[in-house]
């Protein structure tokens, strides 16, 4: 006990003590909400996400843009039978998909396969 609560006698009044354990009480209880807020896992973890995928959503936003001025300066230089080619490529893989999307899913697979094999060392 400090000073400040001890009356006279030396020894503190029943009211000195209740005020004493009350204050004792808000510190612990703030102390109990910071140590909380610290172990809140959680919601650290959707805060980080949060603050990640902002970040995502702006890079995506500044590729969309430099992309669609790259697109831009290349058609302007490019000559019209290259367009041509072009077109028509993407046309072939409209058409023909399924070679395609089992190429991509044969891709992942292997990508996927060979992530859990790093892991496994």
């Amino acid at each position: 006990m400090n000073d400040e609560s001890q009356n006279t006698m030396g020894s503190p009044t029943p009211e000195e003590l209740r005020e004493q354990v009350e204050r004792t009480r808000d510190e612990l209880g703030q102390t109990v909400e910071a140590l909380a807020g610290k172990a809140d896992v959680k919601a650290q973890a959707k805060e980080k996400a949060a603050a990640v995928k902002e970040q995502a959503a702006s890079a995506s936003a500044q590729i969309r843009e430099k992309t669609a001025e790259a697109t831009r300066l290349v058609k302007d230089k490019a000559p019209e039978p290259l367009w041509e080619k072009a077109e028509q490529g993407a046309k072939a893989a409209r058409d023909n998909r399924t070679p395609l999307l089992a190429g991509g899913a044969l891709l992942i697979a292997f990508l996927l396969i060979r992530r859990g094999r790093k892991r496994n060392r």
